[in-house]
């Protein structure tokens, strides 16, 4: 019996028989026009949308929503719902999509921090940028956006998510200031500062690693998810790959550890995801595969799966 096999069944003996999560297409700003179709579909019931930080705010304290506003419309006369993830991490080197201001401000040191990404399986290593949330004034004029996106938006979108923990800071470029503890603890501000802001909406963290904390080396996994399921945050991932080593001793463990406790458990299987191949067959990963593990061992509630999704084009 293989492995991946053996570990469905053994959740699906201990009583595992949740509904398979709702399905959402994942896609990027001004998307939504050349998808109709797809979101049409009786199956998808939603869609998460990916907003820069600079697309909101142009400019210092000026925000621009308008955007939003007519993915909002577009998806209301489908009746279908809307997830919004503010991106304020970038995985090519020439997408530095955060206020100008940022950048040019001493009192930001910059505004972003180099850092390296890992795209998918068998991808070359690729290079791009995070926003300094270390640093408490960009964390300060982070959380004036998402306080300004919750006045306009909390109970009219399904959810708002911030985008995955794992950073992979390069420490020769680190003139940055980038400590792990630091970190952690300005990413848990701002989830915790989303969930006051947003009372109606699901507000959910991306967690996948954190940096210095493998295996929870550190604590963080055990003070997040105890964080979160006291406070109704929701959580989830870039990436469902079924039983990956990395991951399950990560993010996916936790996952299973507090399922059934979390108020929303959001994943997706986005276009590196769909790189990756099941070991036992030597296929890429079926969306049957993908939904058995993440209903029965990581308790999720909703899919976001790429447009590129093979399934999608039946």
């Amino acid at each position: 019996m293989t492995m991946m096999r053996a570990l469905l069944l053994s959740c699906l003996a201990c009583g595992a028989h949740a509904a398979d999560p709702q399905n959402f297409l994942f896609l990027g700003t001004g998307d939504i026009a050349a998808n109709t179709a797809l979101i049409s579909r009786p199956d998808i019931g939603g869609v998460q949308v990916v907003y820069s930080w600079k697309s909101l705010e142009p400019e210092q304290g000026r925000y621009d929503f308008s955007r939003i506003e007519q993915d909002l419309a577009a998806l209301e006369k489908m009746h279908r719902k809307l997830f919004l993830q503010i991106q304020d991490r970038f995985f090519q080197p020439e997408h530095r999509y955060v206020p100008a201001y940022l950048l040019e401000d001493p009192r930001y040191g910059g505004g972003l921090a180099p850092q390296k990404d890992n795209p998918g399986e068998k991808q070359p290593e690729g290079s791009g940028w995070v926003a300094m949330q270390w640093n408490p004034a960009v964390r300060a004029r982070h959380q004036a956006l998402i306080t300004a996106l919750a006045k306009r938006f909390d109970g009219r979108v399904y959810g708002i998510n911030l985008p995955e923990t794992a950073v992979d800071i390069d420490p020769e470029k680190n003139s940055a200031g980038f400590d792990c503890d630091t970190y952690y603890a300005a990413e848990v501000e701002n989830i915790r500062h989303a969930r006051r802001a947003f009372r109606k909406s699901h507000v959910v963290q991306y967690v996948n690693f954190w940096p210095c904390g493998w295996a929870d080396e550190r604590g963080y996994f055990t003070g997040f998810f105890e964080l979160a399921a006291r406070e109704r945050i929701g959580v989830g991932g870039p990436d469902i790959v079924p039983n990956r080593p990395g991951q399950m001793k990560n993010s996916y463990g936790f996952m299973h550890r507090y399922k059934g406790k979390m108020s929303l458990v959001a994943m997706a299987v986005q276009e590196p995801t769909l790189t990756y191949t099941n070991p036992d067959t030597q296929r890429p990963y079926t969306r049957e595969e993908f939904v058995a593990f993440a209903r029965d061992y990581l308790g999720v509630d909703v899919i976001f799966w790429s447009n590129a999704s093979p399934w999608l084009a039946h």
